[in-house]
């Protein structure tokens, strides 16, 4: 291998959390379409998913006063945490195949996400993904940016000294693809949902199955 294709190769793997490592859209959103129908807002499962996933929280309670045409209580993300957490106790697994996709990628391995650190670790401790991520794992609610602004990808790059063009991303939501391209980072667009087209407008290589991460970041940028 000559020493360009070297440094062209990815050297640090950036993933996204919810959605990515585990499987945690659909269980966050049934909780959340549940809770507001308590306050007359219906949402069906899928609609909510498109609508929230890859969203700062502030955003989300935004949308949903907007649909009900008033604000919600103060205690309404604390709630909707603790329930979400509950949940997640009972049921939460990991992304199907991101064991072995792990275990086969040998390179840096890093989380960001636009959750609260407490709910990522949370998450990736009932799924037994906690260990392969401890010590690199970086929140949106760290730093005070969220995605699509591509400053969390940056800092976790910078933090863990490595150059944003060495990077590659794993997201499953748009706000994280085009966080991740405007990171000047390379981007897998993991697509558990019907949004190809999405993904393809940002013209990022997509994937439908974590058994095929390892072959997809081993190619040369």
């Amino acid at each position: 291998m000559s020493i360009y294709k070297k440094e062209m190769r990815a050297e640090l793997v950036i993933f996204d959390c919810d959605g990515v490592l585990v499987d945690s859209e659909a269980l966050g959103n049934r909780v959340l379409v549940e809770y507001v129908a308590e306050f007359g807002l219906a949402l069906e499962l899928e609609e909510a998913i498109l609508l929230f996933k890859g969203c700062k929280m502030a955003d989300c309670v935004a949308v949903i006063e907007q649909r009900l045409g008033r604000n919600m209580p103060p205690d309404f993300v604390t709630q909707l945490r603790a329930r979400t957490a509950e949940v997640f106790e009972r049921e939460l697994r990991p992304v199907d195949g991101i064991d072995t996709a792990l275990d086969k990628i040998d390179l840096p391995i890093c989380v960001a996400s636009s959750g609260p650190v407490e709910k990522i670790k949370l998450a990736l401790r009932l799924t037994n993904l906690l260990p392969r991520f401890e010590g690199r794992i970086f929140s949106s609610y760290e730093i005070g940016s969220w995605k699509p602004a591509p400053d969390l990808f940056l800092y976790a790059a910078k933090h863990l000294g490595f150059e944003a063009s060495s990077c590659t991303v794993v997201e499953d939501s748009i706000l994280g693809v085009r966080a991740g391209v405007a990171a000047g980072m390379r981007v897998l667009g993991y697509i558990a949902w019907s949004e190809r087209d999405l993904f393809e407008t940002f013209k990022v290589p997509v994937f439908h199955s974590m058994y095929q991460l390892p072959s997809l970041v081993s190619q040369q940028k």
